[in-house]
């Protein structure tokens, strides 16, 4: 029991980044994804900015080239593909086999793996930094679309609740 403590102690970096943070921010876009209109997603707030889809296909692409630096591999194939994606169940798989492929990188990410490299701890903290800022934009277009974005579902879910 003590030998588990002393690991999970040697990993507070990664074990708090992927639970408060990467698996929620994988579980709010991956909502956001789902919940939104096929037809939205080509929606723009303004001319200057990236569609829907858009925003969900640069997430798809950082995952990929982010876990493939945790993961020490070359970029998967998909990251390339991902570009070209704009249909709701297409872009929706994409983004969700990237999180799934992160998640698999984060499986064997240790504090001291993430500090590794200066290239092991940018993708680690990318990973996680700009995927809530890519979440923070999505929001705007869920509401103007009329839609109530999933971590404030969630949390109205939660109140509801008796404990």
């Amino acid at each position: 029991m003590l030998a588990c403590g002393t690991l999970h102690a040697q990993n507070n970096l990664t074990t708090a980044a992927t639970q408060r943070y990467f698996n929620v921010v994988r579980k709010n876009l991956e909502a956001s994804a789902d919940v939104m209109p096929a037809e939205k997603y080509s929606f723009r707030l303004t001319g200057g900015q990236m569609s829907f889809a858009e925003w969900l296909v640069h997430s798809t692409q950082r995952n990929y080239s982010d876990c493939a630096a945790l993961k020490s591999e070359s970029v998967p194939a998909a990251e390339q593909q991902a570009a070209g994606l704009k249909e709701k169940a297409e872009v929706s798989k994409a983004l969700k086999d990237s999180f799934a492929y992160c998640a698999d990188a984060l499986q064997n990410m240790t504090d001291q793996k993430a500090i590794s490299s200066a290239q092991v701890s940018t993708a680690f903290l990318h990973l996680v930094v700009h995927n809530n800022e890519i979440y923070g934009n999505i929001v705007g277009y869920l509401r103007v679309s009329g839609i109530v974005p999933p971590s404030t579902a969630s949390r109205a879910n939660q109140k509801g609740k008796k404990n």
